[in-house]
């Protein structure tokens, strides 16, 4: 069983949304995704998808977007992102889901070879900050991010956590953060992230850090290929 990951496939969700307004790199980008898709993953893998799944508006108009992604090979675990404002219900969104395709949120999943946990988290603030509404997400991410590794630790009996975020656990000089220090704390072994594009591509972090394992996984930051995480 290997386990794979990519974020932000931005599925047009009954939109007129062509990506190929970011890049002459985005034109035909799904098509790309599902062709090296199709060419690595065994039923028995599982692909984990950090959110920004589609721009779709309601369910109603994701729902054709999550059953493209669903009939591809393997199992797929999915996570909200900050765009994906179809999803308001976890329930209404895990009914839809065919067997084999889970949605998380703020919990955990255990596969054969790891434990899977997850949530949006957000922009990183100091507690010094003055923006007391950001300020309020964050610390509420914090507390969720919490429960989903509380959860994987419990389910873990020794496997390791992989932990999926949409946001960089990392401020913007590439600081430790709230999130970095419970990744830590909890022993994660390696974090997938997406949300950057462009320019925060190179800005971004990646490598070990702490003892945790950090990759940025935005499907144009991988070239619109799957990443494999790697020593699971």
């Amino acid at each position: 069983m290997r386990i794979y990951a990519i974020g932000d496939l931005h599925l047009p969700g009954a939109q007129s949304k062509p990506m190929d307004v970011f890049g002459a790199h985005w034109e035909g980008h799904f098509e790309k995704i599902e062709q090296d898709w199709r060419s690595r993953v065994q039923p028995e893998d599982t692909v984990l998808l950090p959110g920004d799944l589609s721009w779709a508006m309601t369910l109603e108009e994701a729902a054709p977007d999550l059953m493209r992604i669903c009939a591809l090979p393997g199992k797929k675990l999915l996570l909200r992102g900050n765009h994906d404002y179809w999803w308001s219900s976890l329930t209404r969104v895990r009914s839809l889901l065919p067997e084999g395709n889970w949605a998380l949120q703020n919990d955990a999943r255990a596969l054969e070879a790891a434990v899977v946990c997850g949530t949006r988290g957000w922009n990183v603030v100091s507690d010094a900050s003055t923006d007391a509404q950001n300020l309020k997400i964050y610390r509420r991410e914090l507390m969720r991010l919490e429960f989903s590794l509380k959860d994987a630790a419990a389910k873990s009996q020794g496997r390791p956590i992989v932990c999926m975020l949409h946001f960089p656990p990392f401020g913007e000089k590439k600081e430790d953060s709230g999130f970095t220090r419970l990744l830590e704390e909890y022993g994660v072994h390696t974090c997938v992230y997406g949300h950057l594009h462009g320019e925060g591509i190179r800005a971004a972090f990646e490598g070990e850090r702490g003892g945790v394992r950090y990759k940025l996984v935005s499907c144009d930051s991988l070239g619109f290929r799957l990443h494999e995480v790697a020593e699971i």
